[in-house]
């Protein structure tokens, strides 16, 4: 089986990809969107968003990384991904999930959910710019405003030549509430002849093991459960035993040193309480610590707390 770290804009930075694949057995990672709209982007944008690809597209700990490209103009998209794969991308990928508002209303993302057509003409020129030795992959939510034309979307990704698909369980208009609906993806893995990974609601073991027997899929990504559980794809793929409350508070003080000495540290406060509201559902601990740090302003404050926290546990 193979275990993908979900694209999550604004959560999952080069930083958090290197925190989580030391401590799992990711097979791949998948970077926040880069943005396309009418121009072949420079390299810098890829090397900010993706600093792995210096690093012969690698995590420090060697997991692979791909960049995901979001636009609806087919030669700007093929362009781009073409200059992904030529700074070192493991691949590429295209998304078709995003929910955002902001990006819906520029016709990127889910939005074009509504567009089967658009898909396809996106994939297909991705895929004929890039060799064929390189993957050129999908990820698509199971519709727009409903499910209609989900067998439609997974058919465009493949008969566009995409080399897999990864699907979200749940229409834009769903959001992230439970459940998701994994049969839909039972019905598309069953009609397509690529891999096709399962995305939504995994959030233990135990709901990797029913999502995997419901469709039938051995790839699965997970997104808020790799937040939420730290060691989420190991407890996985190799049976480890979830993190206890202790190894996640020192994962999250070494998280705050390494934060705090990188180019992002002016956003620490607000990434460290965005951490804690994904913590919430596993750690009862995470829960209480977190009304304190709520009132916490400063840098400095919120490291104190969450040192004063670790301290009372010795």
């Amino acid at each position: 089986m193979r275990i993908i770290l979900a694209p999550m804009e604004g959560v999952v930075d080069d930083l958090m990809r290197d925190i989580l694949s030391e401590i799992n057995p990711f097979d791949l990672l998948v970077t926040e969107f880069v943005r396309v709209v009418d121009q072949l982007l420079p390299e810098k944008v890829f090397h900010r968003l993706c600093p792995e690809l210096l690093n012969q597209g690698n995590t420090p700990s060697g997991t692979p990384v791909r960049v995901q490209l979001l636009g609806q103009e087919p030669g700007w998209m093929a362009e781009n991904a073409m200059r992904a794969i030529e700074l070192g991308s493991h691949g590429v990928d295209a998304n078709f999930g995003c929910p955002a508002k902001t990006v819906n209303r520029s016709k990127g993302g889910a939005v074009l959910l509504q567009y089967p057509d658009s898909i396809h003409d996106i994939v297909r020129a991705m895929r004929q710019a890039v060799p064929e030795n390189q993957p050129v992959t999908a990820k698509i939510r199971l519709g727009y405003e409903d499910k209609s034309l989900f067998m439609e979307n997974a058919l465009a990704v493949y008969e566009a030549g995409a080399s897999e698909l990864a699907i979200h369980a749940r229409s834009k208009t769903d959001g992230y509430r439970p459940p998701a609906y994994w049969e839909y993806i039972t019905e598309v893995r069953q009609r397509l002849p690529i891999p096709v990974i399962a995305n939504g609601e995994i959030w233990n073991s135990e709901d990797a093991e029913r999502c995997m027997a419901v469709t039938g899929c051995d790839s699965l990504m997970i997104g808020r459960g790799a937040i939420s559980l730290p060691n989420l794809a190991d407890t996985i793929k190799t049976g480890a035993t979830p993190y206890t409350w202790l190894q996640t508070l020192d994962l999250m003080l070494g998280y705050t040193q390494r934060e705090l000495s990188g180019r992002k540290s002016d956003y620490y406060p607000a990434r460290i309480k965005q951490w804690f509201s994904y913590l919430n559902r596993q750690y009862p601990e995470a829960d209480e610590l977190f009304r304190s740090l709520r009132v916490h302003k400063t840098t400095q404050d919120i490291v104190r707390a969450l040192e004063q926290a670790r301290l009372a546990m010795n």
